[in-house]
């Protein structure tokens, strides 16, 4: 390590996902086709959560944000990625990076305290059903999701700080974004202060909520064990199903890109790890809640008849010229 240069760094290069030059237009036509289906699931979730009446419950407002965090996550890195998988200049600034690494982190440890929320809306309304709408209410939820939201943004502002403070001995990345692990393998000193973070406070702000899941997970475990009636357990099963496939989703990927030392880890293998967060998931979770969830397969049912009537009979229309027409004749 002392060995190596030390430069001011102005712009780090982002390597890509892949150093083969044949493959980038087959890694270009995949993720975009990824990133596509992506941005229309979330945002037809977001838009069918908030239009539809029957929808307007804690649950689907929970539903809703997770939508807009898996929108918002996909957009910070995917289309610079795309941008630079057919680019020959794949550079990007140093405030740019640190912008994207701070929303990175922002909106990816987010989503975990998402899940953790929408657990105990799953643990209230399976094992005090009775009491559900009086504890859980969308202010309450409203309440959660604000505070979070101030929690996970001033952890990332610690870490943007703390990145910033150290002196990189190169500027290529092996990433198509800016994370936090190849950074710190950049730095010309170990970066014990940034090590330390992420297995202290990092693991309370981030892994706390996988907890926080598998404490409710578990009393919702002995609440369906003492049910006596298999279409009741039945129900509560398939209510959670959804939601802890796309748990074990997020944390099986986090937990393997970040929750280790710092001599495990091998940049080449993380960076087709990350593509699985950053696209793949974001992707799957609203084709996992729409197929699997009756109220919002009726609901999109419902938006697209809307959508259809409100397309016929727009004014001016083919076919309100042709209702005009045979009015006029009957008169």
């Amino acid at each position: 390590m002392a060995s190596r240069n030390k430069t001011e760094v102005t712009e780090f290069v982002l390597l890509g996902l892949s150093n083969w030059l044949e493959m980038q237009p087959v890694i270009f036509g995949i993720v975009l086709a990824m990133y596509l289906v992506a941005v229309m699931g979330n945002t037809l979730l977001i838009i069918v959560a908030h239009s539809d009446p029957k929808l307007q419950t804690p649950m689907y407002f929970l539903l809703s944000q997770l939508s807009f965090i898996d929108l918002f996550l996909t957009t910070i890195t995917v289309p610079q990625m795309l941008v630079h998988t057919l680019s020959v200049n794949r550079t990007i600034s140093f405030k740019c990076c640190m912008v994207q690494l701070f929303f990175f982190m922002t909106v990816g440890s987010m989503e975990g305290h998402l899940l953790a929320a929408m657990a105990y809306d799953r643990y209230v309304a399976i094992c005090d059903p009775l009491r559900y709408s009086a504890i859980v209410s969308r202010h309450l939820c409203l309440c959660i999701t604000l505070t979070s939201w101030v929690v996970v943004s001033l952890n990332s502002l610690l870490y943007i700080v703390l990145v910033t403070r150290l002196t990189f001995c190169g500027k290529q990345v092996t990433h198509f974004f800016c994370d936090i692990t190849p950074l710190l393998q950049l730095s010309c000193t170990r970066p014990v202060v940034n090590e330390m973070l992420i297995f202290t406070e990092g693991v309370a702000v981030v892994v706390s909520p996988f907890f926080f899941i598998l404490g409710s997970y578990a009393r919702i475990g002995v609440a369906i064990a003492r049910m006596h009636s298999i279409a009741a357990m039945r129900k509560a099963l398939s209510t959670c199903s959804s939601h802890i496939l796309v748990v074990l989703l997020l944390y099986g990927s986090v937990i393997r890109m970040y929750l280790r030392p710092s001599s495990s880890y091998d940049l080449e293998q993380d960076r087709q790890v990350a593509i699985f967060y950053t696209v793949v998931t974001p992707m799957l979770n609203p084709l996992i809640y729409s197929l699997r969830n009756k109220e919002v397969k009726s609901a999109v049912q419902r938006l697209g008849k809307k959508l259809c009537i409100s397309g016929n009979f727009q004014p001016g229309s083919h076919t309100n010229r042709m209702a005009g027409h045979l009015l006029k004749s009957r008169s």
